[in-house]
């Protein structure tokens, strides 16, 4: 005896409005501990928010920094491969450096 369409709906369609709606809960519970810990750590300290606001930094004065370095005159520097030691590679680059200047 199949008693067709009304088992079925109770077969999926309960389960997966179960799954719909719980997961709608749930997601709201994930969601407000998000917020939670934002509040918690969203506080600054006020030392160190008089801090941050005795170091003003420009763009105009970040401008200014890069107008005075020099930026046509530059060396293409190689960095060490996977496989190379990254010390001796820098100790090989000092001593021609120091070469170089003799």
């Amino acid at each position: 005896d199949s008693s067709g369409p009304p088992r079925a709906l109770s077969g999926t369609g309960l389960p997966a409005a179960l799954y719909i709606v719980g997961g709608s809960f749930g997601l709201r519970e994930f969601a407000q501990i998000r917020y939670d810990v934002h509040k918690l750590h969203g506080k600054v300290d006020p030392a160190l928010k008089e801090k941050l606001k005795q170091n003003n930094v420009t763009l105009e004065s970040e401008y200014e920094k890069l107008e005075q370095s020099d930026l046509d005159n530059w060396e293409n520097i190689r960095g060490p491969q996977l496989w190379e030691d990254s010390r001796a590679v820098q100790k090989q680059r000092r001593e021609a450096a120091r070469l170089k200047t003799e």
